[in-house]
């Protein structure tokens, strides 16, 4: 017999047998130590114990209960916490579906695996937690706070792996994240991440691998990664990095997967002949160059595929026994192609395409037998293709098109084309070599011969000019003078003739034709996409200012695809695009598509826009130009100008562009203060992909009127065109909602009251140029443009017939007989014509 004393004057007798002396007395103290930690856990485990023994049940078995009852409660008790933090993050995300299911009770540390959720637990703390989404998922909606996110994601301290792929997470990468002190692993590919990448990072010192693919980070390689002092995989693939690579890489001695494929990465590779365990380098898709990199030995993977390196490559790439893929497709390579690459020991994968190099194969060459894939296609070789490469050919591929090979398949050039080819990149072809003393003599004999030359073309020229000379003095000098003006240009005008080209081109528009530009003179034109060209990024990508080769300045707008789609799928697109040009548009010059080489399908779009350099609507109201703000002619010439540019996307293409989402800020006036609409719904845009014209949604389509349009969806233009409007009548700037609808207020009651009440609206500094009668009507059109509802506001027509109808009033009372934008309108009352549009 055992008694179990308790405190509170409890006590517990137990019958128990030999074998279970032992244990007993561990149990005991096993549960006063419990009860320390929660009293009334343990008296609901003993009420159940003596139920149990009023059951006949072996003691041993309620002592057994006794300690699982406390066990699970102390169990219980370090997890509620994360449990809760897990929960409010599932609030937070919504996705994938798998996270639906959980609820208070879920055990979060026993939840079966799959492919979209892996949580892992030690020690009753949470150490992996494993989220991931299908590919493409769109972003979390626009009140999602990435920070929100962070600040509960961090009650999870003891994480050592993190992974949130595909989740559609969006905004800057908070530096909460320096919070997991344990974190070895983080891995938030597939968002829509944006920024420079936090330093904040460098504070995770056990950080082994980063993986950052797949989103929309900009600014440069961060020099601090080089402090990771463990760091083993760094993959900042397909986001929009630029500049050049920090020399930092070169101490992460523990790296063994570098991969920055997919940005816009510039410069020479920073020597990485230190990083000794180094078997992975993916630099593809950048403009790295010009000079092969200094690498270890032991690479596994190679991959410089289209960048811009112009360098022979070097021999010791031909002792790289461990090497596997070699891909230095797509550059400017040089030099003689090394034999020996194809027998490396390892070898599988071979790609050399689209560079020049040089030399002459023969069937006897030896090549890994294990070799899958070899593509000597557009190089400059010669001689005859290795049997090797032919034998099994059906379990390899060979490609070598485009080359000088004896050989009748694969569209081959004659030799004649590689050994000009390699002399006009100075590629001198291989020749015997001559002794010293034939070179000499041989430059002797020249130089020799051109200097008699040279002497004898003096003397004929002596003699020419004598006679001439003799001529011209018996003839008057009248028709030599005539001759040199007829055909000759005066000095500014040469000076200027990159200009006369592009002059003669130039439509009703002002605009040259549009065109396609290739990648190279974009580059050139913004200096390979520099920082210091950069105008801005919104959801329509990067902007960037460049200058064409004519001179012409131009503004490029760099759009990366998220999917990968054919040319041919945006072939609608930019027949639309290319008829979007009116004089009240910024409109499109050209377009450059940039395809991945692969399967030609497009990475990024370039849209090439004119460049408007005088500001915009809003500075011109608040600042003027030169200290003066426009005057009230100028502000509703401005407001005709937008209303034909609207009226244009509207009517003057099919089907017409909608939707625009219009802003004053938006609204750009060049040299002579023509108003262009910068920034409007082109359907070539990603997020317009699979929608009908510029932006109608087709899952409507059953609503479309004849027009190809959803019935009234003109009319949102015509509300945004109204708070422009109102902002040109004013003066103030709108900033909010709260602001159209209070000035709104305004304007309407001043309609109900006298001309001094309308008067007092506009800014006090055009009060002296404004005619009261143009005033009241530019101020009715625009309170019903601002209608609540749709059928009420106006036409985009009937708009731009009361502003036309207020500038010939304004000019009339300024005692001009004509407006500024063109012939007068007949007088009539605006009702009228109203009717007529409707």
């Amino acid at each position: 017999m055992l008694i179990l004393f308790l405190p509170f004057g409890l006590f517990f007798p137990l019958q128990l047998s030999e074998p279970f002396f032992s244990s007993a007395i561990e149990s005991h103290f096993r549960v006063l130590s419990a009860f320390l930690i929660d009293p009334p856990r343990l008296l609901s485990c003993l009420f159940a114990g003596l139920v149990t023994m009023a059951k006949r049940v072996y003691p041993s078995s309620v002592l057994l209960l006794l300690i699982l009852c406390l066990l699970t409660r102390y169990s219980d008790q370090l997890q509620s916490s994360q449990v809760h933090t897990l929960l409010r993050l599932q609030r937070l995300l919504n996705y994938p579906a798998v996270l639906s299911g959980w609820t208070n009770s879920t055990d979060f540390c026993n939840i079966e695996p799959s492919e979209n959720l892996t949580i892992v637990c030690y020690e009753e703390s949470i150490t992996q937690v494993h989220i991931i989404g299908n590919k493409g998922t769109p972003s979390l909606p626009r009140n999602f706070s990435i920070d929100s996110f962070f600040v509960n994601l961090v009650k999870l301290p003891s994480l050592k792996v993190l992974t949130l792929v595909s989740l559609g997470l969006w905004g800057p990468l908070p530096g909460k994240i320096s919070r997991f002190p344990s974190l070895e692993i983080l891995n938030i590919s597939s968002n829509f991440f944006y920024g420079t990448i936090p330093q904040e990072v460098s504070s995770l010192r056990s950080l082994q691998t980063l993986i950052l693919d797949d989103n929309m980070f900009t600014g440069p390689v961060p020099d601090w990664l080089g402090d990771l002092p463990v760091l083993s995989v760094l993959s900042l693939k397909s986001n929009s990095l630029s500049g050049p690579l920090p020399d930092s890489l070169g101490a992460l001695e523990t790296l063994r997967v570098l991969a920055l494929s997919m940005n816009r990465l510039s410069g020479d590779v920073p020597n990485l002949s230190s990083l000794i365990n180094l078997q992975v380098l993916d630099l593809e898709d950048n403009l790295l160059g010009p000079q092969f990199p200094s690498l270890g030995s032991k690479l596994v993977t190679l991959i410089l595929r289209k960048n811009r390196f112009s360098s022979a490559i070097p021999s010791e790439l031909s002792s790289y026994y461990q090497l596997q893929k070699l891909d230095i497709s797509f550059n400017r390579f040089v030099g003689p192609f090394a034999p020996s690459l194809l027998s490396l020991p390892s070898i599988t994968y071979l790609n050399i395409e689209g560079n020049k190099f040089t030399g002459m194969l023969t069937e006897n060459m030896s090549c890994n037998a294990q070799i899958e894939f070899v593509d000597f296609s557009s190089n400059l070789l010669s001689g005859s293709l290795p049997t090797c490469l032919l034998s099994d050919s059906n379990k390899r591929v060979v490609l070598y098109a485009r080359n000088c090979l004896t050989t009748a398949e694969q569209n081959q050039h004659p030799n004649s084309f590689c050994r000009n080819e390699a002399l006009a990149v100075g590629i001198l072809p291989h020749k015997q070599q001559k002794s010293r003393s034939a070179k000499a003599i041989l430059a002797t004999s020249v130089i020799g011969g051109i200097a008699g030359g040279i002497a004898l073309a003096g003397l004929v020229f002596l003699v020419i000019r004598r006679i001439n000379t003799k001529k011209m003095m018996k003839k008057p000098t009248t028709r030599s003078i005539t001759e040199n003006a007829s055909t000759g240009y005066t000095s500014k005008l040469l000076s200027d003739g990159r200009y006369i080209s592009q002059t003669m081109k130039l439509g009703a528009l002002g605009l040259p034709s549009y065109r396609t530009f290739s990648l190279e003179e974009l580059e050139e034109a913004t200096n390979n996409f520099d920082t210091s060209t950069f105008m801005g990024e919104g959801s329509h990508g990067q902007i960037y200012r460049g200058r064409l080769s004519d001179g012409s300045l131009v503004a490029v707008r760099c759009l990366k695809l998220k999917k990968r789609h054919s040319t041919q799928n945006f072939k609608h697109h930019i027949e639309l695009i290319s008829k979007l040009r009116h004089r009240h548009l910024v409109s499109a010059l050209g377009h450059c598509f940039e395809c991945y080489l692969d399967d030609s399908s497009v990475s990024r779009i370039f849209l090439v826009f004119e460049f408007v350099t005088n500001g915009t609507l809003r500075a011109h109201l608040s600042e003027g130009l030169a200290g003066q703000t426009l005057t009230w002619t100028q502000r509703i010439a401005a407001a005709i100008g937008i209303a034909k540019g609207i009226q244009f996307l509207h009517t003057g293409i099919v089907p017409g562009v909608f939707s625009n989402n219009l802003k004053i800020t938006d609204i750009l006036l060049d040299q002579n203060l023509v108003a262009k609409i910068s920034s409007y719904n082109l359907p070539l845009l990603a997020e317009n992909m699979g929608k009908v014209g510029g932006g109608v949604s087709s899952s409507v389509s059953k609503e479309y009127s004849i027009a190809g349009r959803i019935k009234h969806e003109d009319k949102i233009d015509v509300y945004e065109f109204g708070v422009i409007l109102l902002e040109i009548v004013t003066g103030r700037p709108i900033t909010s909602q709260h602001d159209v609808d209070a000035l709104k207020d305004q304007i309407q009651i001043s309609i109900a009251s006298d001309d001094a009440a309308q008067r007092s609206i506009v800014d006090a500094e055009n009060l002296k140029t404004c005619s009261d009668e143009s005033l009241r009507t530019v101020i009715e059109i625009c309170i019903r443009c601002l209608s609540k509802e749709l059928i009420d506001r106006p036409s985009i027509e009937d708009v731009l017939w009361n502003l036309q109808f207020a500038s010939q009033v304004q000019d009339a009372w300024r005692g001009e007989s004509q407006s500024s934008e063109g012939s007068p309108v007949p007088y009539s009352h605006p009702s009228v014509l109203q009717l007529s549009v409707q």
